[in-house]
């Protein structure tokens, strides 16, 4: 067998191999020996049957068997000797067909996209914003006012004003304003700030036990999921209503009244004696939300770091290679018009998984298997402390985690929660990063101009 390699032009190369009759004989002989052994062929005991028709019935599939075998074991053995970093997988430069029966010598052709050459530094010049979300006065006030709805008390009220929730007896009209027999029906509470349609929500207000509103259920919900958990139906019923209007007769009419910031409250939340006024409660308040928006201020960070690196590097891609490559291998028929719309995403996507692997590489961040374990390990005991149990000893806690990590799928998701800590903290501790103050709202305008 010979193995020949093009000069690499333009991140591309040409792999020949040439496969002799030599170089699979011998294999082939000795699988139809083996196939004369187990076959039953009619008129022949087994195992008796004459070498001559077993070649006759299985030669030209043993050899086209034990040629792809050796094509595929010797191409990616050359790949691995010649430490090619291949983008992609090597692809067959179209050719003749080949007639197995009477071709004993065959010369194959693949082309083979390279991926580029590239260092990557991190030096103090590597600057980067790092936004820190100030909690305003609005979201801390709109927190304050979630916790008192959480402690408050439900109140059955004669009549309904807006944003109260108000359940119902909800059943399907025909075309004619009457109940449809075999329509939707089903009991439910309206939340009236899930209706988007402002005129449609002032209906649901002034309302009291035994009113009855008609309204167009598509003009109310946007939300399909919503409005199929609301009438008890499916999404795809959603779409093939056989009518929209939908008559809701008022069966009860809730309000949910906030508790008072006052030291009750304080208490049920933080602990007697931990918060002992308002201006105390909301600092609280404010300073739990601004630690929560970090992972938001942290995804922003990564995303910036990708979109850095990409920018800064601009790696050459074997761009035409990659898009035949793509729309060959694709489990749904492509073209190349669709492929274009898509392919910047991907080409960045595969630069980044390269400027990645480097980074790693060169500064040696990786997660091992006792990393894991140990992980999982304090994530039992954080969970067993938080619900009261008895702290277990290390062999106690090695043994649930073993028994965790054998699930491949719970492996893989603390993998991935090790790698974004360990990657992150190397950027943090690697960029310069300028540190600016954020209001939640500019925040969300930026990441959305971002994206």
């Amino acid at each position: 067998m010979k193995i020949t390699q093009s000069k690499a032009k333009d991140l591309m190369t040409t792999i020949s191999v040439e496969v002799k009759a030599e170089d699979y004989t011998e294999k082939v002989d000795e699988t139809l020996k083996n196939y004369r052994k187990t076959t039953q062929i009619p008129g022949f005991r087994k195992g008796k049957a004459p070498i001559g028709i077993i070649n006759k019935q299985y030669r030209t599939s043993v050899v086209i068997e034990e040629v792809n075998k050796l094509l595929q074991d010797e191409l990616y053995k050359h790949i691995t000797e010649k430490k090619l970093r291949v983008l992609g997988s090597p692809m067959p430069i179209d050719s003749k067909p080949i007639d197995w029966e009477k071709t004993e010598d065959f010369n194959f052709e693949y082309e083979v996209g390279l991926a580029p050459e590239f260092d990557v530094k991190i030096t103090s010049k590597d600057k980067l914003n790092y936004y820190k979300i100030q909690a305003d006065t609005k979201i801390v006030d709109r927190y304050c006012n979630d916790i008192a709805k959480r402690y408050g008390k439900m109140s059955n009220p004669e009549l309904s004003v807006e944003g109260d929730l108000v359940f119902c007896s909800i059943e399907q009209l025909d075309i004619s304003g009457k109940v449809m027999g075999n329509g939707i029906k089903n009991d439910a509470t309206v939340a009236m700030d899930y209706i988007t349609d402002l005129k449609i929500r002032n209906q649901f207000i002034g309302l009291r036990q035994n009113d009855v509103v008609v309204i167009n259920i598509l003009k109310a919900f946007a939300n399909h999921a919503d409005l199929g958990a609301m009438l008890n139906v499916d999404h795809k019923a959603i779409h093939n209503l056989v009518s929209e209007e939908f008559q809701f007769t008022v069966k009860n009419v809730n309000r949910l009244e906030p508790a008072k910031l006052d030291k009750e409250l304080f208490d049920k939340v933080y602990g007697p004696g931990s918060v002992n006024n308002e201006k105390d409660f909301k600092a609280r308040v404010k300073s739990e939300a601004e630690v929560q928006f970090v992972r938001e201020s942290d995804r922003m960070l990564k995303n910036d770091v990708v979109n850095y690196f990409i920018s800064k590097l601009k790696l050459d891609m074997p761009n035409n290679f990659l898009k035949r490559w793509l729309i060959k291998t694709s489990e749904q028929p492509i073209t190349m018009e669709m492929l274009e719309k898509e392919y910047d995403m991907y080409s960045k996507s595969l630069q980044w998984q390269l400027i990645e692997n480097k980074i790693l590489e060169k500064y040696q961040i990786k997660v091992t298997q006792d990393d894991i374990l140990s992980h999982a390990k304090k994530l039992i005991g954080s969970q067993m402390k938080q619900y009261g149990q008895p702290e277990s000893d290390d062999k106690k806690l090695t043994e649930i985690a073993n028994d965790i990590l054998k699930n491949e799928e719970e492996k893989k998701k603390l993998y991935d929660q090790m790698f974004d800590e360990r990657t992150l903290s190397f950027y943090k501790e690697n960029f310069k990063l300028n540190e600016k103050s954020i209001s939640y709202d500019d925040f969300v305008k930026l990441a959305s101009e971002k994206s």
